[in-house]
């Protein structure tokens, strides 16, 4: 019985985390990402069309008789982002409320949406976050993956742990290693079936596609800063250690 129920709950994780992965892109445009924080502020971090984090503050927007609106405004005037990508933890719902006055203050045509934000503390704290941004700290990086949630859920969520996006209740009560061995797949599914962008794909995201582990991703990553974008994709047989 305990089989069974772990195969049932596993199949429902495996489902969520298909949803999430293949999740509607907003696509190469920049994002104003926002963590929200009740008593530390919310960490704001402007990211360009390509990922690049632009300029990054911390507002206080929530708890507030007075939130200090004038950073957002001044932020929304200077990068005309598309849209500000707000996470859903605590506070979420009251910052959308006071970036509603302050995007119609600011008059700018701007959408608010809600993101995910599971698993976005685990990334800010881990080795890619380290290796992407290293210069700033860990509250920033979370904010940036959160504008990029928006931008390409899929180029984004694979940089975190399968287990950590909380893809289900009591997924640590089910068979762990089965539970990792479908969650994977499932990631490894998604990226083969959306294909990836060769120019724009950290070694994360490469790493998934069929055929391409860690050191053939980062192979290509360091032959693309080497020797600029891939003109073909015969191209990449030019890649140390790939061949035909």
């Amino acid at each position: 019985l305990k089989v069974m129920a772990d195969d049932a709950a596993i199949d429902v994780f495996q489902k969520n985390m298909e949803a999430l992965l293949l999740g509607a892109p907003l696509g190469p445009k920049p994002v104003l990402g926002i963590d929200p924080g009740i008593r530390t502020g919310c960490k704001c971090a402007m990211v360009s069309a390509n990922g690049a984090l632009l300029q990054y503050e911390t507002v206080y927007l929530v708890g507030r008789n007075m939130p200090q609106t004038s950073m957002i405004i001044s932020l929304l005037r200077t990068h005309r982002p598309v849209a500000i990508a707000v996470g859903n933890g605590t506070g979420g719902r009251e910052t959308e409320t006071i970036l509603r006055a302050a995007v119609k203050e600011a008059g700018v045509d701007v959408m608010i949406v809600s993101v995910n934000e599971a698993g976005a503390s685990v990334y800010s704290a881990s080795d890619i976050a380290r290796h992407e941004l290293p210069d700033v700290d860990l509250t920033v990086r979370g904010a940036v993956s959160i504008a990029r949630r928006l931008q390409d859920p899929l180029a984004e969520l694979v940089k975190v742990p399968s287990k950590s996006i909380g893809v289900g209740q009591y997924q640590h009560d089910v068979d762990q290693g089965k539970l990792e061995r479908r969650l994977g797949h499932v990631v490894e599914s998604c990226v083969n079936r959306v294909g990836v962008n060769l120019n724009t794909a950290s070694p994360a995201l490469l790493s998934y596609v069929a055929g391409i582990g860690p050191k053939l991703a980062d192979a290509i990553v360091k032959y693309r800063t080497d020797t600029g974008k891939f003109q073909t994709r015969k191209a990449l047989t030019k890649v140390p250690g790939l061949g035909q």
